[in-house]
């Protein structure tokens, strides 16, 4: 019997989920599939509630529904409750259960392309409070990262240090420059960089030669972050791989194997945003 999962947002059609779980059903021969659910904010109750019997196996989620999604589990994993926002759903016993994977995939990425990134870990500036800062400070706090949140909003990192406790700290875009000093590693998790959102320009003449810097955009691949940083010599990782490596645990749940990111897999996803045959 085909196994079926989808992916749901609103909107859902730039989402390339099904290319990355439709290259791992081809793949490893699995009788499966992938589908882009257009769920509109005021449906998504209705279909969390309908989700354990519409025949899917489960499905990953997108904004605007993290949070609905957690609220709407029977039960959910230690990531999920801490980051507060759930991206993965499978079925078990005819409950809606659910996890969040983003940093999974975050620091997955980081293993790969940056062999021994945390071998000595210090001091994490990541730029952004939203969701993708939330996993991304978690993971960084389980790798025995100190985590400095800069927000333009002090309020919303101020209200995210809350939730992490001791060992992450808040502050205001005009703080950046003096927290950069002694830090092992730059994370944006903002827009910023995103073709068509504006550059995000700061000032890298105060990281230290060592420090590794990424971004959570992939659009460019190269973000203007990204590429200040290799003119200066400094250590960078794309965003793309975070894409990649969060897919993995959703992919296991449903079809009952674990998949390998490759760069075959990677070259696939990169051709479709630069929209050229793989």
């Amino acid at each position: 019997m085909t196994i079926r999962a989808a992916v749901i947002g609103w909107p859902i059609a730039h989402s390339r989920s099904p290319l990355i779980h439709g290259h791992w059903l081809r793949r490893y021969g699995i009788d499966g599939s992938y589908e882009r659910i257009a769920v509109a904010p005021e449906d998504a109750p209705r279909f969390f509630a309908e989700l354990p019997g519409s025949g899917l196996a489960g499905c990953n989620v997108t904004v605007p529904h993290k949070e609905a999604a957690l609220a709407a589990c029977a039960r959910v994993e230690p990531a999920a409750e801490a980051i507060g926002a759930v991206n993965t759903l499978w079925i078990e016993r005819g409950e809606l259960c659910g996890t969040n994977t983003d940093a999974i995939g975050f620091l997955a990425n980081l293993d790969d392309r940056a062999e021994g990134w945390d071998r000595d870990p210090g001091v994490a500036v990541v730029l952004g409070a939203g969701g993708a800062a939330r996993a991304i400070a978690w993971g960084l706090i389980g790798r025995g990262f100190t985590v400095r949140l800069v927000n333009r909003t002090l309020a919303r990192a101020e209200e995210l240090a809350r939730r992490f406790g001791s060992g992450t700290t808040a502050h205001g875009w005009p703080d950046l420059p003096g927290l950069l000093g002694d830090s092992r590693l730059l994370v944006n998790t903002t827009s910023l960089g995103m073709a068509g959102k504006g550059d995000l320009e700061i000032d890298l003449s105060p990281l230290p030669g060592d420090v590794l810097v990424t971004d959570a955009v992939y659009v460019p691949l190269e973000t203007p972050l990204l590429a200040a940083a290799r003119a200066r010599g400094l250590r960078t990782v794309d965003g793309l791989g975070m894409l990649l490596h969060q897919a993995v645990p959703g992919f296991e749940r449903w079809f009952g194997l674990r998949p390998t990111v490759t760069p075959e897999l990677r070259d696939i996803i990169l051709a479709d945003i630069e929209g050229r045959a793989p």
